[in-house]
């Protein structure tokens, strides 16, 4: 029962994220106008514009989600005994939940919402972005432990392994961020066609978030090449059927995030497009998350890969 709700309250935040999307990308954010947690000044408003419905749906839906993973910390603090990982997650997962609906309030009552194209709305996208994700990362792992077992506890990677997927997360970290700025691009931005999309960005006297915008396809294809080869041979290397399965999802999910954002920059990011583009993108932090828990997790019963001087020392000894 408790894991399943960890799983849910998991996937209902990522609707309430995409709905998100769909607010930045259809210039709905200033529909409850720079009022915070009133929508125009009244608890329940009448609805005057499409925009107003798209924003109120948008703060009714967070504010589920909030109660959500507030139940969900309860039922896991009653649930699991003291020092049980998920409740640290748990907790990590109110924290975050907290700290995203403090940033969306910001946005609103500092009017970063609409067509404001300062640079310091770059900047709360950004940091937008990467509360989402440690917000996701914590709801899964609160899920993970939630249904590890009896038995399971966390272990200490070999330092290779560490620094290898520290590099991982890091790197998304950084393209979750740069993709947040490129969609606001799009948003602020629309081009007619690609030809003039391209001559905006690279024009001498090119707005911020456009000169931004370039930055990201780079970035995105360096640190796609990394986690398609680094994964995989982390998973492989870990030894367990579990590492390797979800280390070739990684890499599956990263090729469709590639293809996807080629399309995208061809069609000339339409609203549906911009929000599967996130959702690859928050698939992958979750699979990449969900990577780093299996390699770290020792479970009752399993035999944990001996690491290479492990096993050149075993053979050392026996040939003694």
């Amino acid at each position: 029962m408790l894991r399943r709700f960890a799983w849910g309250t998991l996937l209902f935040t990522l609707a309430v994220i995409a709905w998100g999307a769909f607010v930045r990308a259809s210039g709905s954010g200033a529909g409850c106008g720079a009022h915070w947690p009133l929508c125009n000044g009244e608890v329940v408003p009448r609805p005057e514009a499409i925009e107003t419905v798209i924003e109120l749906a948008h703060r009714v839906t967070s504010g589920l989600s909030l109660l959500a993973v507030l139940a969900l910390a309860l039922f896991v603090f009653r649930t699991l005994p003291s020092p049980h990982p998920a409740r640290l997650a748990a907790a990590a997962s109110v924290f975050f939940m907290l700290t995203e609906a403090a940033v969306g309030a910001g946005l609103v009552l500092l009017e970063l919402v609409a067509d404001d194209a300062s640079p310091a709305r770059a900047y709360w996208m950004a940091g937008h972005l990467l509360n989402t994700f440690l917000l996701l990362g914590a709801l899964t792992a609160t899920a993970w432990w939630v249904g590890a077992g009896k038995g399971a506890r966390p272990r200490k990677p070999s330092g290779s392994t560490r620094w290898l997927l520290g590099a991982a997360l890091f790197g998304v970290l950084i393209l979750g961020a740069s993709g947040a700025i490129a969609a606001l691009g799009d948003t602020l931005y629309p081009a007619t066609s690609l030809a003039e999309g391209l001559r905006e960005e690279f024009a001498p006297g090119a707005a911020l978030l456009l000169r931004l915008r370039v930055a990201h396809p780079a970035l995105a294809f360096t640190v796609g090449a990394f986690l398609v080869v680094a994964v995989p041979y982390l998973g492989r290397r870990g030894g367990d059927a579990g590492s390797v399965a979800i280390s070739r999802l990684v890499a599956w999910i990263v090729l469709a995030q590639l293809a996807a954002g080629v399309v995208n920059v061809l069609l000339l990011a339409p609203i549906w497009l911009q929000i599967v583009h996130l959702l690859l993108a928050d698939a992958l932090w979750i699979a990449l998350v969900l990577f780093g828990l299996t390699s770290s997790t020792e479970r009752a019963g399993t035999r944990v890969a001996p690491s290479a001087m492990q096993e050149k020392t075993a053979a050392s000894g026996r040939a003694g």
